[in-house]
């Protein structure tokens, strides 16, 4: 489905291949990286952002409604899990993330009600809010 090398560099600097184009993650220097590019948080955050634009504007192209644009707004944080009323652990940590959506053009209020339910559609976020499973394998570098 999707394929990805990250590669490390300078500090904490990681270039990321994708399809034959490079971006590059970094944290701020308060935290050891060079500030080069967004720390993988941010690009998680993008990642989400991205999708949900794009899940929209598809949506309301097939439906040839109006839309001119799509900005998502996100931020990140945790809370006590004790502190979270909708949470179904009440241990530990949760992530939260904080995501507005404006849409523009000359929309009727129920094709905005629509596109927001679209919005939630994101299979970003669908696979964020799924139970996912990570297998690992740690391979010897070619350099030893």
């Amino acid at each position: 489905m999707a394929s990805v090398t990250v590669r490390g560099g300078a500090a904490l600097r990681q270039e990321i291949d994708v399809r034959g184009r490079t971006l590059v993650a970094d944290e701020p220097a308060e935290l050891g990286g060079q500030d080069e590019g967004p720390t993988p948080y941010e690009l998680l955050l993008g990642a989400l952002g991205a999708c949900t634009a794009m899940t929209v504007t598809m949506y309301a192209q097939r439906k040839g409604w109006p839309l001119q644009g799509v900005t998502v707004e996100l931020e990140s944080d945790r809370v006590h899990a004790s502190d979270c009323a909708e949470c179904e652990t009440r241990e530990g940590y949760l992530d939260r993330i904080h995501l507005r959506i404006a849409v523009d053009g000359p929309l009727h209020e129920d094709q905005r009600l629509r596109l927001e339910e679209i919005a939630r559609r994101c299979p970003v976020r669908k696979t964020l809010m799924s139970e996912v499973q990570i297998e690992d394998e740690l391979r010897l570098s070619a350099y030893q």
